[in-house]
C-alpha cells in the first residue's frame, strides 16, 4: 500500500495539471498532418528531427502565458495543488536551466522564467506546486531514451548523470518548497539503482516531496493510474488518478471532444469516493492561452466543489458498498455520509445501510430534510430522503446524513453474507 507520509496530498483531492511547451505551437499538426494521437508527442509520432524541432523554439514567444491568472483560477476552482511540465519528453526545459541551453530562457526570444512565475503564483495563493519531469525519454538529447525507437546505441547513465539529475537538482533548489516530483515513463531501459538514484536525490534536497509513482521499478510514493482510468472499487494507499478535459494534453487545435462539467463532477466525486486526488489538465496554447472552452468547464465544477466543499475535502475512502446507485455518488467522513445527487428525484433511497440517522440537510444551505430508516420488504434496511417540492427537478447537489455511528454500516447482500 503506497504512503506519501504527507497529509497535504491525502487531504488535497483535486488539482491542476498543465502541460505546455514547444509543441503547444504546432497545435496537433505538423506540415499539413494532423496527428491523431495526444499533441505533446507530435515529435516522437511523426518522426521530426532534433533540427527541425529546435526551429521552434526560436519562435516561441508565449506573451498571453500568465501564471498568475492559472493558478488563480485553479484557486477558484477550488483545487489545491498545480502539476507544471517543467520538461517534457522533447527535451525542452520551461525553466532558465543551467545545464542544458535548450530551455525557454536561452533558446526563445520570450526569454523569461515561467516556472518562477508558477512558483511565486503559488506561494501568492497558497496552492502547493508539483513539477512533471520526464526522467528517461528526452528526444533532443542524443544519450535520452525514445519509446517505439531504438535505444541500445544510446548511453543513458550518461544522460542521467549530466543532465537529468542536474536538471532535477535546479528544480529542486531554485523554485522554494516543490511537494512532488512527478516522473513519467520510466521505459524499461530504467533499472533499479538508476530510479533509486533519482529517489534519493530527491529526497537529499527536499525530503518532504512527495515522488510520483512513474518514478519505475516500484519506488513511488503514491500509485498513478494510467491516464483516464479510474480503480473499479475503492482503493487502499495514496493515489491520483491524471486526467484531460478533451483527447490530448498538450493544446490541440483540432480537438473539440470536450467533456462536460456535468461529467466531470460525477468522475471527481467517484475517485475522492474511492480514496484517491483527481489531477485534470489544461493545455495552454502557442502563446499561452488557455482554451476558453477548458476555463468553461473548470468554472461549472469548480462551483459544485466551492457549494459542498464539506462533502469532498476531508473525506476518506469509502468502504466498499454492494450497490452503485444511479446518479448518485457516496462519500463519507467521521459521523457523516454525503449523497452527492445527479439526477432529479423527489426523494433519495438508499439500500442496505444500517445505520441510525440523527439528522439530514442540504449541504448548500443547510435546510433541514424530512426522512426515515427502516427495513424493507426484503428486509434489507432502507434509508428514504425526502427533496423539497421545488428541488424535484434539480440536479447537482449535495445531502448531508450525519450519523449516530462513525462509519457507514454497509450491509451485505443476501449471497454476500
Amino acid at each position: 500500500m503506497k504512503d506519501t507520509k504527507q497529509q497535504w496530498f491525502k487531504d488535497a483531492k483535486y488539482g491542476l495539471f498543465i502541460h505546455w511547451g514547444l509543441y503547444s505551437m504546432l497545435g496537433g499538426e505538423y506540415k499539413g498532418r494532423k496527428t491523431t494521437r495526444i499533441a505533446e508527442w507530435i515529435m516522437n509520432n511523426f518522426d521530426i528531427s532534433v533540427e527541425e524541432y529546435e526551429k521552434l523554439a526560436k519562435e516561441f514567444n508565449p506573451v498571453n502565458f500568465d501564471a498568475d491568472m492559472m493558478v488563480r483560477k485553479a484557486k477558484e476552482w477550488g483545487m489545491k495543488y498545480v502539476v507544471f511540465t517543467s520538461k517534457h519528453h522533447d527535451g525542452f526545459a520551461l525553466y532558465d536551466s543551467k545545464c542544458s541551453d535548450y530551455n525557454i530562457v536561452n533558446a526563445t526570444p520570450y526569454g523569461k522564467d515561467v516556472l518562477k512565475q508558477l512558483a511565486d503564483a503559488c506561494k501568492k495563493y497558497g496552492l502547493k506546486l508539483g513539477l512533471y519531469y520526464s526522467q528517461a525519454q528526452d528526444w533532443h538529447d542524443p544519450n535520452g531514451l525514445m519509446f517505439r525507437k531504438e535505444n541500445s546505441h544510446k548511453d543513458y547513465q550518461y544522460y542521467l548523470d549530466n543532465k537529468a539529475k542536474p536538471q532535477l537538482r535546479e528544480i529542486l533548489t531554485q523554485y522554494g518548497e516543490i511537494g512532488l516530483i512527478w516522473f513519467d515513463t520510466p521505459m524499461d531501459e530504467s533499472t533499479y539503482e538508476q530510479s533509486k538514484s533519482m529517489f534519493d536525490l530527491v529526497k537529499s534536497i527536499q525530503p518532504n516531496c512527495i515522488v510520483s509513482g512513474r518514478i519505475g521499478n516500484g519506488l513511488g510514493e503514491y500509485m498513478t493510474t494510467a491516464d483516464n482510468f479510474i480503480p473499479r472499487l475503492p482503493y487502499k494507499g495514496d493515489w491520483e488518478v491524471p486526467a484531460t478535459l478533451n483527447d490530448t494534453w498538450g493544446f490541440n487545435k483540432f480537438d473539440n471532444n470536450w467533456k462536460d462539467s456535468k461529467d466531470i463532477i460525477p468522475l471527481l466525486l467517484k475517485i475522492v469516493s474511492r480514496g484517491g486526488n483527481y489531477l485534470l489538465n489544461i493545455g495552454p496554447d502557442g502563446i499561452g492561452n488557455v482554451p476558453e472552452e477548458s476555463i468553461k468547464i473548470l468554472d461549472e465544477v469548480g462551483s459544485y466543489v466551492n457549494e459542498n466543499q464539506e462533502g469532498i475535502f476531508g473525506t476518506v475512502r469509502m468502504d466498499y458498498y454492494s450497490y452503485e446507485p444511479i446518479g448518485l455518488e457516496l462519500t463519507q467522513k467521521p459521523y457523516k455520509l454525503f449523497v452527492h445527487v445527479f439526477s432529479p428525484r423527489p426523494r433519495i433511497e438508499l439500500l442496505n445501510i444500517g445505520n441510525k440517522i440523527k439528522n439530514a440537510y442540504l449541504l448548500h444551505n443547510n435546510e433541514k430534510l424530512d426522512f426515515i430508516a427502516y427495513r424493507a420488504c426484503e428486509d434489507a434496511a432502507l434509508i428514504e430522503v425526502e427533496i423539497p417540492e421545488e428541488m424535484h427537478e434539480k440536479a447537482y447537489y449535495c445531502v448531508c446524513l450525519e450519523l449516530e455511528e462513525e462509519r457507514p454500516i454497509f450491509e451485505p447482500l443476501e449471497d454476500e453474507a
